[in-house]
């Protein structure tokens, strides 16, 4: 079995990206945990530990933009991703208004 955790970057600030909601789907789009990420925009311990298959992160970021009153172009950012069932899974997102990027972490 396998854990999962996030961490959302605002690259347009140069600093965490506090408040973003991150809600895990399985494979079938139902909610299986989520989280509001912290201060240090970190998203730990929302789920328990994961069985090998499908995956989604869903990030709510219209709205952490919105509170800081700026503008964006994605309402939300989904990153599928495929777990293997061992081990810890960690899943950044580079976020700005206009793009955004992710990767395998550790």
């Amino acid at each position: 079995m396998s854990t999962l955790s996030t961490h959302v970057l605002d690259t347009a600030l140069g600093r965490p990206a506090a408040g973003v909601r991150v809600t895990l789907l399985n494979s079938h789009g139902a909610a299986i945990g989520s989280a509001v990420t912290d201060g240090e925009g970190r998203a730990r311990d929302f789920t328990g530990t994961l069985l090998s298959g499908s995956y989604r992160l869903r990030f709510d970021v219209a709205a952490y933009f919105r509170e800081s009153d700026r503008e964006c172009f994605y309402d939300e950012v989904v990153v599928s991703i495929r777990i293997d069932g061992t081990g810890h899974y960690h899943v950044p997102l580079l976020l700005s208004p206009f793009g955004y990027t992710t990767y395998r972490g550790s």
